[in-house]
């Protein structure tokens, strides 16, 4: 039942038994509860990477972002000016107190600063028992400049590989962890095994930095192995690729695909991201991608 009025008068509208009222002035329906996504990552306060681009590419696919923030940076698009870690017991309260109320469908993790907040994240997957996760070692800078410690990158092999669905490395984080340069794709062929005994269920080596034109991703997984290949796309901005790709991935895994369709519809979707952004010029340096490219497309 509504009451409107006409020349001061209320008038009471009935409408049939469990007949929704109809939406006035573009006011959309109801939705269903959508799946629920936890970044453990970095902020950006350029707004290109980190935890913005995942809440970013949470919302655009269907998907409720919350976070664990496990530093803070000042940076934009031509560089980082400031890193301020988190304390471990803080990054893991943040995802007890996300786990324990909205709960989680699953988590992209990216940028861990030290061993203690691997091992802190560590214990929380454990404690809430959370199985889909995605692990996007972030320990190389685009510069070419090593992150982490090494301490941090053995942490991260021996108490995190073991709990996570996917890690995403690319060629410069799987040659860090690897302890050898990967620049080809027999290289990846030969370094994904190697990776995925370090106990992760899948891995995918990102070949966004080989040399020439055709890009190469490869994802070995319990089935077998999948290689996509398709052409570069023309663009600067390139700002967060890795981190939107391994939060879609994550995205596709709450709403309950299959790791190879996950991986394959993040993959569409970055590209989506890439070619919407190309004559973006937001900043001096390499610019953030664009994550609402599929409401522009319709």
């Amino acid at each position: 039942m509504e009451h409107l009025r006409q020349r001061g008068r209320p008038i009471i509208v009935r409408f049939a038994p469990g007949a929704a009222p109809p939406a006035r002035h573009g006011t959309p329906r109801m939705t269903p509860t959508p799946p629920r996504v936890l970044s453990i990552a970095g902020s950006d306060s350029g707004g290109g990477a980190g935890i913005q681009a995942d809440l970013n590419t949470c919302s655009a696919l269907g998907c409720f972002g919350t976070t664990a923030i496990t530093a803070v940076t000042a940076q934009n698009t031509q560089g980082v000016r400031a890193v301020h870690a988190l304390p471990a017991a803080l990054v893991a309260q943040q995802i007890d107190a996300v786990a324990e109320d909205i709960g989680v469908d699953a988590v992209k993790i990216g940028m861990l600063h030290g061993p203690e907040v691997v091992r802190a994240v560590a214990g929380a997957l454990r404690r809430h028992g959370l199985r889909r996760v995605v692990l996007d070692p972030v320990m190389v800078a685009s510069s070419g400049d090593r992150l982490v410690t090494d301490e941090t990158v053995a942490a991260l092999r021996s108490e995190l590989f073991p709990l996570v669905m996917l890690v995403t490395p690319n060629l410069d984080e799987a040659a860090a962890l690897l302890g050898r340069p990967i620049a080809t794709v027999d290289a990846m062929q030969a370094a994904v095994p190697e990776l995925r005994a370090l106990g992760a269920q899948a891995v995918l080596i990102k070949g966004g930095h080989l040399v020439g034109d055709v890009l190469s991703d490869l994802l070995i997984d319990p089935e077998g192995s999948t290689l996509w290949q398709s052409q570069r796309i023309a663009t600067r901005n390139t700002h967060g690729t890795g981190c939107t790709l391994s939060s879609a991935i994550a995205c596709g895994l709450a709403r309950g695909l299959a790791l190879r369709e996950a991986v394959a519809q993040g993959r569409d979707f970055v590209r989506g991201a890439l070619q919407g952004a190309a004559g973006w010029r937001l900043g001096q340096g390499p610019g953030p991608l664009d994550h609402g490219w599929a409401r522009h497309a319709h």
